[in-house]
């Protein structure tokens, strides 16, 4: 678990308003969820042989002797919501979601044990352009972030049913090549095969390659559904690489799935991964209901990121009010309130000490001008002016007068 200092902050700031943009351009409303659920809701809708419900959800009994987890994931807790407060039974729901989740993972570069996400999730829509539209966002973000390296994989895991069949002919494969395995492959065999297809292990990869295709054991209607997906990201113009290996490691996904990766991340390489999970509503006690979403790792989305220099400026203050001698401490909190009337992002110095190491910090602050209230000043009911950024002289300036004088010098400047 790890802190974000000011500086990476202003990064992930820029990113989640992007983000908040982005969503509210498709119709998207956010929720706020709990970070801690009773423990079955994940062990129901994630999987009880999953390696989250397994080895990695921070658990807990209360006081009350019940078993509660920090939230691995958002997707549960937002079905969960949608229940309990009949937003899912026939109706269209679009839902957003963001902050930290928990999983007790060993740490590594964009693997976290508090990490945070932010999640999408459309409910009431079961044909194959609501998977495409959600295709289409990601695409349109990674645009408006200005990042273009991000590779697509798609594959479909068809019905549970289809999966099922497909499950005994992998069983097969895999017990004829079981001295091949490795260990975490032959714990994976005996609770969940699939599993097997997302191992990362490179001895493993030849067995893997070899594995009988999932696509090629679709039901009719999945297979139709995936060719919709894939024609309306071919007409517009998403490139995507279809990887039948490609499995999820979370047990509620149907049909469609998708993951966004990036070579700049090295092992951990996916920022972003969703796809259908039409059952998971009713497997959790509400009424049927047809659902697909995704997840965005902001971790490693803001590895990616280069923040424009207009969003990391906004960071810093604009005028750094120094106040040189202790009588001008009360009148200089008094001029900085009216700046920051008149719209100006205002450092106010605090503290005493003398002029010159006061000047220090207003240049460190970032500043564009640094604002001095001495004695004279204070007599003349004006401040000093001085622009750090530059040469250019300094000025005085009536004090009613100041905010709109350094709007112009800020504007004539931008």
């Amino acid at each position: 678990m790890n802190d974000l200092l000011p500086g990476a902050v202003e990064r992930w700031q820029h990113l989640e308003a992007t983000v908040h943009r982005v969503l509210a351009a498709y119709g998207y409303r956010e929720i706020r969820l709990p970070i801690v659920e009773k423990t079955e809701l994940f062990a129901r809708s994630i999987g009880t042989h999953t390696d989250i419900v397994e080895k990695e959800m921070y658990t807990f009994e209360d006081r009350n002797h019940e078993s509660l987890t920090l939230r691995p994931e958002g997707t549960a807790g937002c079905v969960r919501a949608g229940i309990e407060n009949g937003l899912l039974h026939n109706q269209v729901q679009r839902l957003w979601y963001g902050g930290p989740m928990f999983r007790h993972e060993r740490p590594q570069k964009g693997r976290y044990r508090q990490f945070h996400q932010i999640g999408v999730e459309a409910f009431g829509m079961e044909g194959p352009d609501v998977d495409a539209e959600l295709i289409l966002m990601n695409a349109r973000l990674w645009r408006a972030l200005g990042i273009d390296e991000l590779v697509l994989q798609l594959n479909s895991l068809g019905t549970p049913q289809a999966r099922a069949a497909y499950r005994e002919q992998l069983v097969r494969y895999l017990e004829s090549r079981r001295d091949e395995l490795d260990e975490d492959s032959r714990q994976r065999l005996a609770k969940n095969p699939l599993r097997v297809l997302d191992g990362k292990n490179p001895a493993m990869q030849e067995v893997i390659a070899g594995a009988p295709s999932l696509l090629d054991h679709l039901d009719e209607a999945s297979r139709r559904h995936f060719e919709g997906v894939r024609a309306t990201l071919d007409a517009a113009g998403v490139r995507y690489a279809i990887n039948p290996r490609l499995v999820r490691g979370l047990d509620y996904y149907t049909r469609t799935v998708f993951e966004w990766t990036s070579e700049r991340l090295g092992a951990q390489s996916a920022v972003c991964a969703g796809g259908r999970y039409d059952g998971l509503v009713e497997q959790l006690g509400g009424k049927s209901a047809p659902a697909a979403g995704f997840a965005l790792g902001l971790e490693r989305l803001a590895e990616l990121l280069s923040v424009p220099a207009a969003v990391a400026a906004e960071a810093s203050p604009q005028v750094y009010l120094a106040l040189p001698g202790s009588d001008a401490e009360r009148p200089g909190l008094l001029l900085a309130e009216r700046l920051r009337d008149g719209g100006l992002r205002v450092e106010c110095h605090c503290g005493g000490g003398g002029l010159k190491a006061q000047l220090k910090r207003a240049d460190r602050s970032g500043a564009r001008f640094a604002l001095l209230l001495g004695d004279e000043e204070l007599a003349k009911h004006c401040v000093a002016v001085k622009d750090l950024r530059t040469d250019a002289p300094q000025h005085l300036v009536a004090q009613d007068a100041a905010a709109d004088y350094l709007k112009q010098r800020l504007s004539a400047s931008a």
